[in-house]
């Protein structure tokens, strides 16, 4: 079943300089868990016991912080190839410190994170570069975390969108790209109102900044946006 999801799997960074071949004998080193959940479902439970990382083969699901007042807070959205889990993993913590959602029936893998660090029965030369691919995406998660907290810090509606169009720009490599999220999840991920959104987006259109149908947008004056993400 797991040859079914190696692209998947070798799209994701810990897996990063391994071929089949490979990443068939670290496989059986892992001895990794699939799971399928349907839509809507709870893959992990804020507070609940952690248990092992996963990575996403099919569908995609939305990691999610609950506020003092009750409101789901979308942090991120996973696709297949994305992992979650990898920072509590080897943090000392014993509790997910957020839920975990599926949004559309997935496909989930789950690893424990000792076999990942641990000691290789099977001496498997491949493991040294799992550690340091390990490493690297902890390393670059601490960094995103640090941006997530600039990204925070904006005050206006509009320097929010702004910033949010840019970075998903950078991320597309386009100008014009596909949202990934409807407008209610972008509403909850940037912590806004969604009327108050949709009039700011309409004014940043009728202005000429971006032009957008549905989950299609185009930055048109990307050097505006980048003066109001700032």
């Amino acid at each position: 079943m797991l040859e079914n999801y190696y692209k998947t799997l070798e799209s994701n960074p810990l897996f990063s300089q391994l071929d089949d071949y490979s990443l068939d004998e670290l496989l059986g080193c892992l001895r990794p868990k699939v799971k399928t959940y349907e839509k809507n479902e709870i893959i992990a439970l804020a507070g609940e016991p952690f248990t092992n990382l996963g990575i996403v083969l099919e569908g995609q699901v939305h990691v999610l912080k609950e506020s003092a007042t009750g409101a789901k807070l979308i942090m991120s959205t996973l696709e297949p190839g994305e992992m979650f889990g990898e920072m509590i993993a080897f943090s000392g913590r014993s509790k997910w410190a957020a839920t975990v959602q599926a949004t559309k029936k997935s496909v989930v893998l789950f690893m424990e994170s000792d076999t990942i660090v641990g000691q290789c029965n099977r001496m498997c030369s491949w493991h040294k570069t799992l550690i340091q691919n390990m490493l690297k995406i902890v390393s670059n998660r601490a960094l995103y975390l640090n941006q997530k907290v600039e990204y925070l810090s904006i005050k206006s509606m509009r320097g929010k969108l702004a910033k949010f169009f840019v970075e998903e720009s950078e991320h597309k490599s386009s100008l014009k790209f596909e949202l990934n999220i409807n407008r209610n999840e972008m509403a909850d991920f940037l912590n806004v109102s969604r009327p108050s959104m949709s009039r700011e987006m309409g004014k940043m259109k009728e202005e000429g900044l971006i032009d957008y149908k549905r989950n299609q947008v185009e930055i048109l004056d990307l050097e505006t946006l980048e003066v109001l993400a700032e």
